[in-house]
């Protein structure tokens, strides 16, 4: 028996959509750990290759997998599905301080990406996976701030 993946990561080539231009090509790398299962994050690159030029945002799996078939989200981060040119994508708009942005992701991949997250950990057993006794003594051995 092959024992499921703690962590699943994938390279998609998203387009950042610009108004009134073409979109542009950006790559991310999408990450899945199972010691934080209900997460999934996104790091873009931003530079030429550099692990260092990268930007990461974090947010519920559930979000991206709702994304795909129906709109979702509220404040920072919404998903919805949409088609450009011809091809299925998932909409994804991220809102902070410092600005926004939307990329459109492609459906194929990102179902792809999604479905090997579930085949490391299921819906519905994701709590399995947390370390609750871990979690609590990081929240109880926090400094308080000054």
């Amino acid at each position: 028996m092959t024992p499921r993946p703690v962590t699943v990561n994938t390279e998609l080539q998203l387009h950042l959509v610009v108004p009134g231009a073409t979109s542009l090509p950006v790559r991310a790398g999408l990450s899945y750990d199972a010691r934080d299962p209900y997460a999934v994050s996104v790091a873009f690159h931003t530079g030429a290759g550099s692990t260092a030029d990268t930007v990461r945002w974090t947010f519920a799996r559930q979000l991206l997998t709702d994304g795909v078939t129906s709109p979702v989200g509220q404040g920072d981060v919404q998903a919805w599905p949409a088609t450009t040119n011809g091809e299925p994508v998932v909409c994804l708009s991220l809102s902070s301080p410092s600005g926004k942005a939307l990329f459109e992701v492609p459906v194929p991949e990102l179902v792809e990406f999604l479905t090997m997250t579930y085949a490391a950990v299921s819906t519905g057993s994701e709590s399995e996976h947390v370390d609750v006794d871990a979690e609590l003594a990081l929240l109880l051995w926090a400094e308080p701030e000054t």
